[in-house]
């Protein structure tokens, strides 16, 4: 499951999903510092439709950034 970069707390499902569809990331809500998708978990989720398949396991791969990285 994904965790802070800065103080390691454990971030809910429901969390994850909506830093997914945040362009600006989303601020830790134990330590306040501002958090992004990684760009390789960015890439998985660029798959297309077969990420739609495989988007329940991704939940527990996400890795968390604590700077806004470009995909490419």
């Amino acid at each position: 499951m994904a965790r802070c970069t800065n103080c390691h707390q454990k971030w809910k499902v429901k969390e994850i999903v909506a830093i997914g569809f945040s362009k600006d990331g989303k601020d830790c809500s134990d330590c306040g510092e501002k958090q992004y998708i990684s760009a390789g978990t960015q890439r998985l989720f660029t798959l297309g439709f077969w990420s739609l398949l495989i988007v329940p396991l991704l939940l527990f791969s996400i890795k968390l950034s604590d700077k806004d990285e470009p995909l490419y």
